[in-house]
């Protein structure tokens, strides 16, 4: 499932087509993704100009100057294809453009979703509602997050997959960051202290930052929508690394947890 940092490249393609431009097409293919399009999706984004492009979480937005955002989340095989050759049977969604492009939202498995939201009523939006804070914004800081964890049982990394806890948090990115940051993905959440707290919101930050720059990680059908692929893979300390070498000479080991495979390493991890 693309997460956080590809859905961020996935914005930032789209923006280099979108931003200032106004829509003169916008065909849903067929009725439903995860569930239905919006029925009125077509008479509403036709004709208006997309005047920001942004994300919450693993979910994009396209503004428009209608005072509507369109909200798609990739699910678990979506991209967005710019220009593509032909439209093909998997290409549930195709927007066309006064600058003479074409979009095409390409979702295989049909795990994905789009929504039609009024821009001001966003952050009440039903998957926003609950919502902790963006992992690369201000308000995650170590002492938010301590907060948060005071008293949690639950290991740290499925508090970190939480989403009330903070945004759209991935299972690749939280393995990557609990081993930058040194700390075990089986400890209890509650009982890591500042001097923990601190690092990991700093490797966060930053695993996050340079898979944004990497241009995310390909696995099975992710790609930009410029149709290259996401190379942070190449980088990956511990994740689907088992048996192979962590950066401090351990050993990458797996373990489930809550059905996700876990990779870590008990040398430095503690």
């Amino acid at each position: 499932m693309p997460e956080l940092p590809e859905v961020e490249t996935t914005v930032r393609g789209l923006a280099a087509v979108l931003q200032d431009v106004r829509l003169t097409s916008v065909v849903a293919r067929r009725a439903d993704l995860r569930r239905a399009f919006p029925v009125d999706l077509g008479q509403r984004m036709t004709g208006a100009r997309i005047i920001s492009l942004g994300r919450r979480a693993k979910y994009g937005l396209l503004g428009t100057d209608r005072g509507d955002s369109m909200v798609f989340h990739l699910g678990m095989s979506g991209r967005w294809r710019i220009d593509p050759e032909e439209i093909g049977t998997h290409d549930h969604l195709v927007l066309e453009t006064e600058s003479g492009h074409r979009l095409s939202l390409f979702d295989p498995r049909r795990f994905g979703s789009v929504d039609l939201v009024t821009t001001d009523a966003l952050a009440s939006f039903s998957p926003f509602a609950a919502m902790g804070p963006e992992p690369l914004g201000d308000e995650f800081t170590p002492a938010y997050l301590r907060a948060a964890l005071a008293g949690r049982v639950s290991p740290i990394k499925a508090m970190l997959l939480d989403q009330r806890i903070v945004a759209g948090l991935g299972n690749i990115y939280v393995c990557e960051a609990l081993n930058m940051a040194r700390i075990s993905p089986l400890r209890a959440a509650g009982q890591i202290g500042p001097a923990k707290l601190k690092p990991l919101v700093a490797a966060i930050k930053a695993v996050l930052a340079d898979a944004i720059l990497a241009g995310g990680s390909t696995l099975r059908d992710y790609a930009r929508p410029d149709g290259q692929l996401g190379y942070f893979a190449k980088q990956w300390r511990v994740y689907g690394r088992e048996g192979e070498a962590c950066p401090c000479g351990g050993t990458v080991e797996r373990v489930v947890q809550s059905g996700r495979s876990t990779f870590w390493c008990r040398t430095c991890q503690k």
